[in-house]
């Protein structure tokens, strides 16, 4: 799918083609196009639960980086030299840790666990050319849910739908998901599941975005 950027803002990217964003989350590409670079979502097609498995019993920041990794990759791999991202997340309270929640009925036994606890939000990003990493790195935000009620977990979960199980924590902070917190520690793009500006930094290194 092909980003409609704006060509005045997407002047700050010099790396020829557009990028390709290897996943279809819509924060995503709400981040990129708002930092004006021209993109095409591109989803990679890898199994993350079974990278999860290979990795054993691991940090939640290994997690978060090896998927962004191999998402990067394998859309690399068919995508000649082209500049691609790859971006994940996970979230961690308390020695567990968690992704997107297969359907409503775990989403809501996750949402009553986070009750009136901080868990963190580790987001992980790669850049890749070529089937090489040229950049990697994993930023981290703090989110100190309030206490929810039975009823407003079923109300939530009833306006939220499908969207519920799109993201790890079963929330997009953008969205309804502000209904859920008290106190929030951390920039909002990492939040969003993308820290922009260590990728910009990087890109401004590698010399395909305006210095």
């Amino acid at each position: 799918m092909k980003d409609r950027a704006n060509p005045l803002r997407s002047s700050f990217w010099t790396g020829g083609a557009p990028l390709i964003l290897a996943s279809a989350s819509l924060g995503r590409q709400i981040v990129l196009r708002q930092a004006g670079l021209p993109f095409e979502a591109r989803p990679a097609q890898i199994d993350e639960r079974a990278i999860e498995a290979s990795l054993g019993n691991v940090a939640a920041d290994v997690v978060a980086a090896a998927l962004a990794r191999a998402k990067a990759l394998a859309v690399s791999d068919l995508s000649g030299d082209r500049w691609v991202i790859g971006a994940d997340q996970v979230a961690s309270c308390e020695r567990r840790m968690f992704g997107k929640s297969p359907n409503r009925e775990a989403a809501a036994e996750l949402l009553r666990f986070l009750s009136g606890r901080t868990h963190r939000l580790h987001s992980a990003v790669a850049l890749v050319r070529s089937g090489e990493v040229v950049f990697e790195t994993v930023a981290h935000a703090d989110l100190e849910m309030r206490v929810l009620s039975e009823s407003f977990i079923n109300a939530y979960l009833d306006a939220m739908g499908d969207a519920a199980l799109s993201s790890a924590g079963a929330y997009q902070v953008e969205g309804l998901g502000a209904q859920l917190f008290c106190q929030v520690r951390g920039d909002h793009w990492t939040i969003m599941g993308l820290p922009v500006l260590p990728l910009l930094e990087a890109m401004r290194q590698a010399g395909v975005a305006l210095t």
